[in-house]
């Protein structure tokens, strides 16, 4: 199984950017936990950041028969990106959200999410370990942990 982990606009800035909010750990500790997390569990995965929405569509494009599942954190483009929604509906592959704070209690545009439409799943508020949990849930999804 492979899995793309996508990761939108700033998070590349994660352990400066806010960290009261989005904590201290860097993105290079988000990426080396998620490689050891798919390591164990024997799943290929490949991670992926920008800051461009046209970027990240493409990269959903290309994921069509080449990854068994998407887990995307768009960051800002979650409350605005009806764009990356639709790419993902487009290549109908099982897709998890996730955020690393709980968008659910903070500012009201942080809890519009155009992108859940296409998600099997969302995860807040549990930092880099709600990238785990979605990688689980698409390993169990497709069967895959059994």
């Amino acid at each position: 199984m492979k899995l793309l982990v996508l990761n939108g606009p700033n998070l590349n800035m994660l352990g400066i950017r806010e960290p009261a909010i989005y904590g201290r750990e860097t993105y290079q500790t988000l990426c080396d936990r998620v490689r050891a997390h798919c390591a164990e569990k024997g799943l290929e995965v490949e991670l992926y950041q920008s800051n461009h929405e046209g970027d990240l569509i493409d990269k959903i494009q290309a994921a069509y028969g080449n990854a068994d599942g998407i887990v995307i954190n768009p960051g800002g483009y979650t409350h605005t990106s009806v764009a990356l929604a639709d790419a993902l509906k487009a290549v109908s592959l099982p897709a998890v959200e996730v955020h690393l704070s709980d968008v659910n209690s903070r500012e009201p545009f942080r809890q519009i999410s155009y992108v859940r439409a296409a998600c099997l799943k969302t995860v807040t508020g549990k930092g880099i370990d709600g990238y785990l949990e979605a990688v689980d849930f698409l390993a169990n999804y497709r069967g895959e942990n059994q």
